[in-house]
């Protein structure tokens, strides 16, 4: 199986909603803030410092939440996750953690964790524009599960999961591996759609792909003049040329 997903290492936006110091202990404030310029700088280390000193004056969940930041930028991720659900024990509804908590669970490769955390984060926001960048991370998510059905052999999954994460965003790798598997399965019409969509929508993801799967779908359908020309489509494509080019020669 040509492997067509590769693993983005997303950025999650934790930091949508600023989060400041008014109406907390004026030590632990000061701290606090100390501990904000540090996360800021990169100095993620000593932020965490600041941040427990911060703590040992205030159990506040605004410092927990910086806390939890600062941790996952230092790819300390059972840290992070404790922080942050600490956190939401004394803010259970604050966006701006869940949202972060979420992206810990991706980082962790809990993507049905990270899918439930995102999921509240929708149902409790009510700044849309906010939403429409956690169903991103959803989609993001969703992908990575239906890549693993796939690599699992549990095609039925596979698409259920890939379909949900097309749902929640026109993500053109999500769409390239339900061109992959629909070809796979010999479901050639829903091959050339969703391949078609991965290129109406492409971002990541070069032309290459979305043509080889097209093509094959065609070749198998019987209409070789299709295959051949999105089979020298792909050839252009130097990911995708040599298994192109091999395709062409079983077609003279």
């Amino acid at each position: 199986m040509k492997k067509i997903f590769a693993l983005l290492f997303v950025l999650f936006s934790f930091s949508f909603l600023s989060i400041y110091s008014q109406d907390m202990n004026p030590d632990a404030g000061k701290l606090y803030n100390e501990g904000n310029s540090l996360l800021k700088a990169g100095n993620y280390n000593g932020a965490i410092q600041k941040y427990d000193e911060a703590l040992k004056i205030a159990k506040d969940y605004r410092i927990l939440y910086q806390k939890g930041l600062a941790l996952r930028k230092a790819d300390k991720l059972s840290d992070a996750k404790l922080a942050l659900e600490e956190s939401l024990q004394l803010s259970p509804n604050n966006e701006a953690a869940l949202n972060a908590l979420g992206g810990v669970f991706f980082a962790m490769k809990d993507y049905l964790k990270s899918i439930e955390t995102f999921e509240k984060v929708i149902n409790v926001s009510k700044n849309n524009s906010f939403k429409d960048k956690v169903k991103k991370n959803m989609s993001l998510a969703y992908t990575q599960l239906g890549n693993e059905a796939m690599k699992g052999g549990n095609a039925s999954k596979a698409i259920e999961y890939l379909n949900k994460a097309v749902e929640l965003d026109k993500y053109d790798s999500a769409f390239l591996l339900l061109a992959q598997l629909n070809v796979e399965l010999g479901n050639y019409d829903a091959a050339i759609k969703a391949a078609e969509d991965a290129l109406k929508y492409r971002n990541k993801i070069t032309k290459g792909g979305p043509n080889y799967y097209i093509a094959l779908a065609y070749k198998n359908k019987g209409d070789m003049a299709k295959a051949k020309e999105y089979l020298n489509l792909a050839k252009t494509d130097p990911a995708y040329k040599s298994t192109a080019e091999y395709q062409l020669n079983l077609l003279k």
